[in-house]
């Protein structure tokens, strides 16, 4: 149990891929998915209160309400904590990087220090959202079930990022409503020679995986097909791909001063875009 307050990083959530292999008769979609965290992120602080209250700050917090469907106070909810909660809120809303899942895992590990009560139960985490275990667990792994089933990867190589959002939620409902397939085949298993370097791993992603997310969120905002033109476009970028449901993308780059070169070049080009470097965690 912490005396002070505590406060928590809510890293961005990648995934490197994201295979949907099925659906449930409940209407959840099977995933099979490779999740990596970068170092650009939210941060939840918390501190004990004599009511639950949030209040959300940062440069992307306008768009969003502190009200009871928030994350952030349904996680505290599940914890059965009343406390003073404040979301930093840095990443877009509705920008395929896990921001609201990565929220309600630092809420849930931020009171759990708080208070020294246990975490929930898988269960009640996973209804929370789909990618909040993966968030929870806060480190590489392979991702699949409706998001319950983790993985750990082993050590990748050291990679950069830059991660690129033209400023447009992409919800992700519609974006599931106008996938074509639901029963696309499973990640293949990943190879020991993929990880020796970022170029390899960025090479057998290309060759043996993708995002069957990407065909369906460019139906619903046509913009992001050329968000993925222009990271593309830089020359050191190893892997230009979507995350999640969209619109955020990132691009896989061997070192951090690429990947500085790249934001500053596609910031120039495209000032109207939410553009960050970072690396990826480890």
């Amino acid at each position: 149990m912490a005396i002070e307050p505590v406060q928590v990083f809510a890293p961005a959530k990648l995934n490197l891929c994201l295979h949907v292999t099925g659906r449930r008769p409940d209407g959840y979609h099977l995933l099979d998915s490779l999740v990596v965290f970068a170092s650009v992120g939210d941060r939840v602080g918390a501190d004990i209160g004599p009511e639950l209250a949030l209040r959300i700050t940062g440069p992307e917090g306008a768009g969003l309400a502190a009200g009871p469907d928030n994350l952030v106070l349904r996680a505290a909810r599940a914890m059965g904590v009343d406390a003073t909660l404040v979301l930093e809120k840095v990443l877009p809303l509705a920008s395929g990087i896990g921001g609201g899942s990565a929220d309600a895992a630092a809420a849930l590990r931020a009171l759990a220090r708080l208070t020294g009560r246990p975490l929930p139960p898988m269960a009640e985490v996973l209804r929370l959202g789909a990618d909040v275990p993966v968030c929870l667990a806060g480190r590489p792994a392979r991702m699949s079930g409706i998001g319950e089933v983790l993985h750990p990867l082993p050590p990748l190589p050291p990679m950069a990022c830059v991660l690129v959002n033209p400023r447009l939620p992409v919800p992700t409902p519609p974006v599931f409503a106008a996938l074509a397939r639901r029963d696309n085949p499973p990640l293949p298993d990943l190879p020991a020679g993929a990880l020796v370097s970022a170029a390899a791993l960025a090479a057998w992603l290309s060759a043996h995986t993708r995002n069957d997310l990407t065909a369906p969120a460019r139906q619903v905002a046509p913009v992001l097909a050329e968000v993925q033109a222009a990271l593309e476009a830089m020359s050191d970028c190893l892997l230009a791909r979507m995350s999640g449901s969209g619109g955020t993308h990132f691009g896989l780059f061997a070192d951090p001063a690429a990947a500085e070169k790249a934001a500053r070049t596609l910031r120039t080009t495209h000032p109207a875009w939410w553009v960050t470097p970072g690396r990826i965690l480890d």
